[in-house]
């Protein structure tokens, strides 16, 4: 995966969870992508379990539920013998 990938997949988390988004076109924008290519990266986060839903009222992107996306290698405990 490129670096650049997961730059923008932390960025856009960061920018849902502080409801800073503004309209899908904005958040590209913010984003240097276009709409479709930010599409693809919500459809990701939702298949990853984000429950990302947009708020037509204030036009920003939000998480149903307080989280973040921790894109790391997580090493398992050894097992105690």
């Amino acid at each position: 995966m490129p670096r650049k990938f997961i730059e923008r997949f932390k960025r856009i988390d960061q920018i849902i969870a502080n409801k800073s988004s503004g309209t899908p076109s904005q958040l590209a924008a913010k984003l240097d992508i276009s709409e479709s290519t930010l599409f693809e990266f919500i459809a990701v986060m939702k298949e990853l379990g984000a429950p990302i839903q947009y708020d037509r009222q204030h036009l920003r992107y939000y998480y149903e539920e307080d989280g973040y996306f921790n894109i790391s290698f997580v090493r398992k405990k050894e097992e105690i013998a």
